[in-house]
């Protein structure tokens, strides 16, 4: 019998006091939909009208890969429901090197994107309060809104998830109010053209696809945190389904109202398009701040999350040896470390963003998180065909094979437009971040050998002391015969 002890981060309950409290479906579902959408919802309608209202086929098209993607992470949650999503999957299918590459990629998604939300919040907080007056009061304001969600991480799981449902909650319903309001003040005329001259049909679902790609980031959200979701085999996949379709329900009827009741060649324009929207369905010029208030609370509540899951990933790799050891450490159901470590890099980059003046690198930095974010996707949607075909971990039934088969190549497929998508640029910088973390993978993979070798060292010593006795007593020299003869 195997004495062998498994990997700890699938074994280790979390911590268990009063700031520890395991997620239910509600908030797990609240993570997901709040991963997703964060400020963009607020620009993409004005993003992708000069495509006409051909865009939405491309939505529609991204909804169905996206569905994928979460229905498969959904099936990976049930064979391992514990922490850190994608890296598991990764590792338990293709070994150490993959499950980090995944951990790796992931962890930079995490940070780099929220210098970007926090960025981004800035913009509209200035609606409200005027800021960017002050580049000492803008950075000011980018580093609150950033340590703030980190704080709550650090107050314990207990509270993330109690700010996660409360902004998902003030985040939703006036976007709903937006979204199924207008279509009472729908007019076809808005619309514009289906396609604008020149461009074929194909080129204009393409060409719009590339910028609504960064809208289904945050699938895995409930996968990454599975330890610290009650009863993960069901809450996970359900979470990750019902979040998917939530968010995709709120960007398509979001979008179509916009769409509606706003003119296209004033939309077209718009730097702010839902308050246009706003101000034409109810009149005035309250729209604007209105529509801040609802930006700001959506980038908190996605801060909030994405706070959390940069902690995750490491935490788990850090478990299992593949991250240094000092993110393993966890207080109050979070890891502490992690979450300390990625809001002082994401405050690095903001102050670095603002006072260097260079927005293009910054730019470059957001779109190379969109290629990061996809290598833990490919390789998970990979995991999932390798065990459907492999078997390893369950006996499928045909019909089972091939409805999971046919999801998992889709998810592939998505997550393969998702890498295009992101531009040369995008993938030529994120491969160099890739090769980085090699250079990180070797360090920690030399000290793991080197720790090995001591204990078997250590091992080879007890053993030689223990039967030391035994060995030497035959070669101890004899003591003189008595030959019987008296002195």
């Amino acid at each position: 019998m195997s004495t062998a002890t498994p990997p700890m981060s699938t074994t280790t309950p979390p911590d268990q006091n009063k700031h520890a409290r395991r997620f239910g479906l509600p908030v797990a579902t609240a993570l997901v939909m709040g991963n997703i959408i964060g400020g963009g919802i607020f620009l993409l309608p004005a993003s992708v009208a000069p495509y006409g209202t051909i865009s939405l086929v491309a939505f529609g098209v991204l909804t169905l890969g996206a569905i994928a993607l979460a229905l498969v992470f959904g099936r990976l949650a049930r064979r391992h429901p514990v922490t850190g999503g994608p890296y598991v999957y990764a590792r338990e299918a293709f070994g150490d090197f993959a499950g980090f590459l995944a951990a790796w990629s992931y962890w930079i998604t995490t940070w780099v994107s929220n210098a970007a939300l926090a960025v981004a919040a800035v913009g509209y907080l200035d609606v409200i309060v005027p800021v960017h007056e002050s580049k000492l009061a803008t950075i000011a304001a980018a580093l609150t809104l950033q340590w703030l969600p980190a704080l709550a991480n650090l107050a314990g799981t207990r509270y993330v998830g109690a700010v996660q449902l409360v902004a998902t909650v003030l985040k939703f319903v006036p976007l709903l109010l937006v979204a199924v309001g207008g279509l009472f003040f729908f007019d076809s005329a808005n619309l514009g053209p289906f396609r604008t001259d020149g461009d074929s049909a194909l080129g204009a679902v393409s060409a719009s696809a590339a910028i609504l790609l960064f809208s289904y980031l945050g699938v895995e959200s409930a996968a990454v945190s599975a330890g610290e979701v009650r009863d993960p085999r069901r809450n996970v996949g359900r979470a990750t389904v019902l979040g998917t379709l939530g968010a995709a329900a709120i960007y398509l009827l979001g979008t179509l109202a916009v769409f509606g009741t706003v003119a296209h060649d004033r939309l077209v324009d718009s730097a702010a398009p839902f308050s246009d929207a706003v101000n034409v369905m109810f009149g005035g010029a309250w729209g604007g701040t209105a529509v801040a208030c609802m930006a700001l609370v959506s980038m908190v509540g996605a801060l909030n999350g994405w706070t959390l899951l940069s902690a995750q990933t490491p935490y788990a790799a850090a478990r299992d040896g593949l991250f240094p050891k000092v993110f393993a450490h966890k207080r109050r159901g979070v890891p502490t470390v992690g979450v300390a470590v990625t809001v002082v890099l994401a405050s690095l980059l903001t102050v670095y963003n603002y006072t260097a003046g260079t927005q293009g690198v910054f730019e470059i930095l957001v779109l190379v998180t969109t290629f990061t974010a996809t290598v833990p996707y490919l390789l998970s949607t990979a995991a999932q065909i390798y065990f459907l075909l492999s078997g390893r971990t369950e006996r499928v039934g045909r019909a089972r094979l091939l409805r999971d088969g046919v999801l998992a190549g889709a998810a592939f497929a998505f997550s393969m437009w998702l890498v295009a998508g992101s531009g040369y640029a995008a993938v030529y910088q994120g491969v160099l971040f890739l090769f980085a973390g090699v250079l990180v993978h070797a360090w920690m993979s030399a000290r793991k050998v080197r720790a090995r070798a001591g204990e078997g060292t250590e091992d080879s010593a007890e053993v030689t002391a223990a039967t030391a006795p035994a060995v030497a007593a035959p070669v101890d020299a004899p003591e003189p015969v008595n030959s019987g003869t008296p002195a």
